[in-house]
């Protein structure tokens, strides 16, 4: 049989092109489930190994696609059914092995996570890596002890993916929620989210040139890296706890040591790809009965499976707001 892709390739001169392709099954990876892809998201990883980015694509033709949700067709583990839902996020799954830009993938029964009842393979795409990312963040913070009446909460980057999930996750918690966003038409859709403050980036990197700056938040999740990390440290209640989930600004910064030793402020790093089993379905379980597919139904764009290499572009400038899903299947499907 044969299935739709999106086939990344590397020419002769080095340049990278994609296009949608019918490919065999047998040129699908090893692995003991095949899944039929509902729906994938598309991320800013995706962006880089579209455009042969970062090097996290060693080999080419290369299928991307970092997460999907769908149905399985071909089980040989007993932990899951033919027809039953399931959902992938991380693993390096479209990067070093084909990912969810096809109707088809076949990977491991230890790489999935059974879909919650409460949420449909749409749904699950339009929180994907970014709501797993997003729910593990708040979980870290809310292990540190952050209670919602303890302070304001910071979110960075908050018209994309994590920001943005993050940002509605917490005020459905009760947190109030500082959006940072360097995009002002964005404003109105943040606050619709639940935030009660949106502010410009500018106020948060602007360098004051001392090693603290003053107290304002209980805790923040900064999805930007570099600069905005740096700056936003300084700027910590005393025992304040930073989770850093993104590098869009970068993957260095310098900073200042006297927020950890002066104020016990306490800086957490989420790796989403390499979470065990145990962590993801948890966070996925308190994903579905947190989420309103409708309160966030204008985050959400989809577009078909060629419709893709353009998008690598626009996120990659940070124009793309919250979550873009992917249906790989024939249009008329």
């Amino acid at each position: 049989m044969g299935f739709r892709a999106l086939v990344t390739r590397k020419g002769a001169d080095g340049g990278i092109e994609s296009a949608v392709e019918e490919v065999g099954d047998q040129h699908l990876p090893e692995g003991n489930v095949l899944v039929g892809i509902d729906w994938a998201g598309f991320n800013y990883k995706d962006a880089l190994c579209l455009t042969g980015k970062g090097g996290l694509v060693r080999s080419y033709p290369h299928v991307g696609g970092i997460d999907f949700a769908g149905r399985v067709i071909d089980s040989q583990d007993e932990r899951y059914h033919q027809g039953q839902g399931v959902i992938l996020t991380g693993w390096r799954v479209g990067e070093t092995r084909w990912g969810g830009f096809a109707s088809r993938a076949r990977v491991m029964a230890d790489w999935l996570v059974p879909l919650p009842k409460k949420l449909s393979t749409r749904d699950a795409m339009a929180l994907g890596t970014a709501g797993l990312t997003a729910m593990l963040a708040i979980n870290r913070l809310k292990s540190d002890g952050l209670t919602a009446g303890r302070g304001e909460v910071l979110v960075t980057g908050a018209g994309g993916g994590v920001g943005s999930i993050a940002v509605l996750l917490l005020a459905m918690l009760g947190y109030k929620v500082v959006a940072v966003s360097g995009r002002a038409e964005l404003a109105e859709h943040l606050q619709r989210l639940g935030a009660a403050e949106v502010v410009r980036r500018d106020a948060i990197i602007t360098r004051s040139g001392k090693g603290l700056d003053h107290e304002q938040w209980a805790g923040a999740i900064d999805t930007v890296g570099g600069e905005m990390l740096a700056e936003l440290l300084k700027k910590m209640q005393r025992d304040g706890g930073v989770v850093a989930v993104g590098n869009a600004g970068g993957i260095a910064f310098e900073g200042s040591v006297l927020p950890f030793i002066l104020r016990g402020v306490t800086l957490f790093g989420i790796d989403s790809v390499m979470q065990p089993f145990e962590a993801r379905q948890a966070s996925w379980d308190r994903l579905a009965d947190l989420f309103v597919p409708a309160a966030y139904a204008g985050w959400v764009e989809e577009v078909e499976l060629d419709a893709v290499p353009a998008l690598a572009q626009r996120i990659l400038k940070g124009q793309v707001r919250g979550r873009v899903i992917i249906n790989p299947r024939d249009a008329a499907t």
